[in-house]
C-alpha cells in the first residue's frame, strides 16, 4: 500500500561529536520496532556504527540511514557525524532532508561543531527540533542547554516539558501540551508511567505552559486571535501551531530525555510526525526541486507528485569491494521501478537500475518501487556519481550540484611494497568516489603521491580503509616541500664536450648567455645564433641539453625557473659533432653558469584566508607572522573575522591541526598556491643542509 506524501517524513539528525546521536537513533529505531535489539556504540551492537573504524574510535565517520514506521508516519533516518573532520557527510545529508533532530548536551550545551552544522541546516533550509540528551548525567541542566542554545545559535527555543528531577535524579518529564507527567522505567525498554504532575512541579508547569501557549499561538493567525481573546486554546491546536512555528522557522520547540536509558524519546518521535515537514511541505521551499533542463538550458521544477516526472539526488555513495557500488538517493517526484532506465542528467548518460534498496544500517532491503519522498540505494550505476540528478529521460531535469570541499591537510602516503604502489591509483580512484572531500594526485616535482583531506583523523581513517578494503598498505608522511631554484646575476659561460676515442669522435661547442626572469616567468630560450657557427640542425639539440640541465639545480637538486638562455655562439666539426655532442656541451654550460649566477632558492607562497572567532583574531594574526606570513587584511562577519594572507607553504604544512588548537576547533580556512618568493640567506643554508642530508642517506 503506497504511503501518501503527507506522511513522510526524511530526517537527520545532527549535534557535535559526542552528543549521542547515534545513541538516539537507535532508541527510536527500537521503540517504532525497526530493529529487535536496542544497538549500543560502545559495545559494538549498533545499527548504524558498522564500520570498523567506528567501531575503533567510537564516533560516527559516515552517514547511516534507516527507516521506521510511528504512528501513521514513514520517517527515513538519517544518524551524521558529529566531528569536525567527517561534516562533509551530515553537510550532504542535510541537503536531502526536510527536517532536522538537533541534539544538545544537557552537560555541555552548544559546541563548535553544533554551530557548523546549524550553518548547514541553515544553507538548505532544513526545519528543526531540538532534543536536550544526557538529562541522567551529573551536572545536567535543561534549562542552561536552552539558555545556551539562544544564546550561541541565535534562535528562539519553546522548552516543551520540564524535567522530573535531573542528574541521577531524573525519572521522567512533564509534558507541557497536555500537563501530563510520564515516568520511565530505568531499564532502557521506553516504558513509562503516565501519572499527574507532582505538586512540587505544577505551579511551575502551569507557568511555563502558559509561555509555551503564547510563543505557539504566535505562529498562527487564527490562534493569536483567540489567545488575545482569552479563548481556550485545544492541545491538538497547539500542535497546530507547533508545527507552523517549525515549517515557517519561527522557533525550535525543545524536548528532553536519556537516549542511551530510552527516556523521552518516544514524545520526541511524536514531535518529529507533528512538526517536521513532509515532501508536501517542503515543495519548492528549499529551491532544490528548482533545476535546469540539460537539453534546453531552461529552468526545470520538480514538483513533489507521485504522478509527476520522475527526478532524484544521488547524495552518498558506497563501494564495497565484494558487493559492488551503492548510489544513494532521495525522490524528489514521481515514482521509480525496479528493471528501468533512467537518464544521468548530469554526466548525459543512460543507466539501468536494475535493483532498488532500502537501506537498514549496512543491511539492504530490496523493494520493486520508489516514489516521491523515499530514500533508497540502486547498485552497480558504472557512470552515476554522488551530486548527480537521475530523472525520466523523456523530461531531463539537472538539479545543482554540491559545492566542492576545501581540503586543509595532505600527507604524502608512501606504499610499503612495489604491489602496494601499483594498487594505490585504483584504490584511491574507489575511495574518493565515497568520499568527494578526498584529493589525490602525484607531486611532478618530488614524484610523491599526495593525499589531501579536512583533517588528520580523516587522513588516518582514509588510510586505515585503503588497507582493509583494497589491500593498500601505505604509511603517511609530511609532504616535501616542492623548492625551485633560479638564478640573480647574468653571465656567460662557454660548454665545450669534445671526446676522442679512436675512429669518429663527440664534438660540440656552445656559448649561453643566461639572465634572471621576472617571478613566475618560467624558462624561455633565445637563438641568437649567426653566420652557421652551430649549424641549425644542433639547435634543438642545444635547448634540449638545457631542460634537461634545468631538472636538477646545483644547491640541492630543485628544478631551476625563471631564466632565459641565449645560445650566441660556438663552433662544430663537420666529423664529430652530433646531436648528443651538442647537448652534453649545453648541459656542461648551464651548470657552470649556475655556479657563477648567484644561485637562490624559490618557496612556495600560499594564499590563505582564515576565518576566526573575534576573540582570536589576535592570536592568529599574531601566529601568521611568526611563520613569516604577510597579512593582507581582515573582514568582519558576524561573531567573527576573515583574516587573508600570504604565507610560506613549509609553514603550514601542519597549519589544520594547529589552528584546531589554537582556536578550539572554531577556525576553519582554505589555501591555494600564489607563487614563488626567495628564501631568506638563513633558511637556505639548513634546506641546503637538509638535502646533502638525504642524499648521504639515500646513498
Amino acid at each position: 500500500m503506497e504511503i501518501s506524501l503527507d506522511k513522510k517524513r526524511n530526517i537527520s539528525v545532527i549535534a557535535h561529536g559526542g552528543a549521542g546521536k547515534t545513541t538516539l537513533s537507535e532508541a527510536i529505531l527500537f521503540n517504532a520496532k525497526a530493529t529487535d535489539n536496542l544497538g549500543r556504540v560502545d559495545d559494538e551492537s549498533s545499527t548504524l556504527d558498522y564500520e570498523p573504524e567506528e567501531h575503533k574510535r567510537k564516533i560516527s565517520i559516515s552517514a547511516a540511514l534507516h527507516h521506521y514506521d510511528w504512528k501513521g508516519c514513514r520517517v527515513n533516518i538519517i544518524d551524521t557525524p558529529g566531528y569536525s573532520n567527517f561534516l562533509t557527510e551530515t553537510r550532504d545529508s542535510l541537503r536531502v532532508a526536510g527536517g532536522a533532530v538537533v541534539i544538545l548536551s544537557a552537560i555541555s550545551g552548544v559546541k563548535v561543531q553544533t554551530e557548523k552544522i546549524w550553518e548547514f541546516a541553515d544553507e538548505f533550509e532544513v526545519c528543526r527540533v531540538a532534543f536536550v540528551n544526557k538529562m541522567d548525567r551529573e551536572r545536567a541542566s535543561f534549562f542552561r542547554a536552552v539558555d545556551d542554545m539562544e544564546k550561541v545559535l541565535k534562535v528562539k527555543a519553546i522548552p516543551m516539558q520540564i524535567p522530573i528531577g535531573e542528574a541521577e535524579e531524573f525519572k521522567g518529564v512533564v509534558d507541557l501540551l497536555t500537563l501530563k507527567a510520564f515516568y520511565y522505567m530505568d531499564d532502557s525498554s521506553g516504558q513509562f508511567e503516565e501519572k499527574e504532575i507532582p505538586p512540587a512541579l505544577l505551579g511551575e508547569a502551569k507557568r511555563m505552559r502558559e509561555s509555551m501557549v503564547a510563543a505557539l499561538a504566535e505562529a498562527d493567525d487564527e490562534l493569536t486571535e483567540k489567545y488575545l481573546n482569552g479563548d481556550e486554546i485545544t492541545v491538538d491546536e497547539l500542535k497546530r501551531g507547533m508545527r507552523e512555528g517549525v515549517l515557517t522557522k519561527k522557533f525550535i520547540p525543545v524536548f528532553m530525555g536519556s537516549a542511551l536509558k530510552n527516556m523521552g524519546v518516544d514524545l520526541l518521535m511524536d514531535a518529529i510526525n507533528i512538526s517536521l515537514p513532509s515532501p508536501l511541505d517542503k515543495g519548492t521551499i528549499r529551491g532544490v526541486l528548482k533545476g535546469v533542463n540539460p537539453k534546453t538550458g531552461l529552468e526545470a521544477v520538480r514538483e513533489p507528485d507521485y504522478e509527476a516526472p520522475f527526478s532524484a539526488f544521488v547524495f552518498k555513495t558506497i563501494i564495497d569491494p565484494y558487493t559492488g557500488k551503492l548510489s544513494l538517493f532521495r525522490v524528489y517526484s514521481g515514482v521509480l521501478h525496479a528493471d528501468s532506465t533512467v537518464y544521468d542528467a548530469t554526466r548525459d548518460v543512460k543507466e539501468k537500475i536494475s535493483h532498488l534498496y532500502f537501506m537498514e544500517g549496512k543491511k539492504l532491503k530490496e523493494v520493486t518501487k520508489a516514489s516521491a519522498g523515499d530514500i533508497v540505494a540502486a547498485a552497480k550505476l558504472k557512470d552515476t556519481f554522488t551530486g548527480d540528478t537521475l530523472c525520466d529521460p523523456a523530461n531531463p531535469v539537472a538539479f545543482p550540484p554540491f559545492e566542492p570541499v576545501s581540503t586543509t591537510l595532505a600527507y604524502a602516503i608512501h606504499p610499503r611494497t612495489k604491489s602496494d604502489e601499483d594498487k594505490v591509483p585504483i584504490a584511491m580512484a574507489k575511495l574518493m568516489e565515497e568520499d568527494p572531500s578526498l584529493e589525490f594526485k602525484r607531486d611532478e616535482q618530488t614524484n610523491e603521491f599526495l593525499l589531501s583531506g579536512v583533517g588528520q583523523v580523516h587522513l588516518e581513517v582514509s588510510i586505515e580503509k585503503l588497507k582493509r578494503k583494497y589491500g593498500c598498505d601505505v604509511e603517511l608522511k609530511t609532504p616535501r616541500v616542492p623548492y625551485k631554484e633560479t638564478v640573480r646575476s647574468h653571465v656567460k659561460v662557454q660548454g665545450k664536450y669534445k671526446k676522442q676515442s679512436g675512429g669518429r669522435g663527440q664534438y660540440g661547442d656552445t656559448w649561453l648567455d643566461i639572465s634572471p626572469l621576472p617571478r613566475g616567468k618560467g624558462f624561455e630560450f633565445v637563438d641568437n645564433i649567426t653566420g652557421g657557427v652551430v649549424p641549425r640542425q644542433y639547435i634543438p639539440a642545444v635547448e634540449k641539453g638545457v631542460r634537461e640541465a634545468m631538472q636538477s639545480g646545483i644547491l640541492c637538486g630543485f628544478p631551476v625557473v625563471d631564466i632565459r638562455v641565449s645560445l650566441y655562439d660556438g663552433s662544430y666539426h663537420s666529423v664529430d659533432s652530433s646531436e648528443m655532442a651538442f647537448k652534453i656541451a649545453a648541459s656542461m654550460g648551464f651548470k657552470k653558469a649556475m655556479e657563477q649566477a648567484h644561485p637562490v632558492i624559490l618557496e612556495p607562497v600560499m594564499k590563505m584566508e582564515i576565518n576566526v572567532p573575534d576573540d582570536k583574531l589576535g592570536d592568529v594574526i599574531g601566529d601568521v607572522n611568526s611563520r613569516r606570513g604577510k597579512i593582507l587584511g581582515a573582514e568582519p562577519k558576524a561573531g567573527s573575522q576573515t583574516v587573508k594572507a600570504l604565507v610560506p607553504m613549509s609553514e603550514v604544512i601542519t597549519y589544520a591541526t594547529d589552528l584546531k588548537a589554537m582556536t578550539g576547533d572554531r577556525g576553519i580556512f582554505t589555501m591555494e598556491f600564489s607563487h614563488y618568493e626567495e628564501v631568506p640567506t638563513y633558511l637556505s643554508q639548513k634546506i641546503i643542509s637538509a638535502a646533502k642530508t638525504d642524499k648521504a642517506s639515500a646513498k
